[in-house]
C-alpha cells in the first residue's frame, strides 16, 4: 500500500475543506514547509500538494510556493490544481515535480 500525505494550499496556508466547499476553509497548520516536514519525519516518501486557488481560477496561482516547499522537503512530489496545458505541466516537471494531475484539462 501507498499512502500520500496530501497539503492543500489556499493563500499560501496549509487548509483543509469539508466536501470541496471553499466557504469552509480551515487552517490545518503552521505552514507548508513544517507540514512538508513533518510527513518526512514521519517517514513518508511521496507528498500530493494542490493548489486550491489555482484549480478554483483555472491557473497556477501558489505554484511557486508549491515547488519550494517539494524542493525544501526532499519529498517525491505530485501535485494538482489549475493546471491547464502544457505549460503549467512543464513549469512544475521543470522544478523538480515528479508527477502533475491533470483534473480539468
Amino acid at each position: 500500500m501507498i499512502i500520500l500525505p496530501a497539503i492543500d494550499i489556499k493563500d499560501g496556508n496549509c487548509v483543509r475543506l469539508f466536501k470541496g466547499d471553499y466557504a469552509t476553509v480551515q487552517k490545518v497548520a503552521e505552514s507548508p514547509y513544517i507540514a512538508a516536514q513533518g510527513f518526512a519525519d514521519a517517514g513518508a516518501e511521496w507528498m500530493h500538494m494542490v493548489d486550491l486557488d489555482g484549480a478554483k481560477d483555472a491557473k497556477l496561482v501558489n505554484a511557486d510556493l508549491i515547488a519550494d516547499v517539494a524542493k525544501a522537503s526532499g519529498l517525491s512530489v505530485e501535485v494538482g490544481g489549475g493546471i491547464r496545458d502544457m505549460k503549467a505541466v512543464e513549469y512544475y516537471l521543470s522544478r523538480g515535480i515528479n508527477r502533475v494531475i491533470l483534473g480539468s484539462a
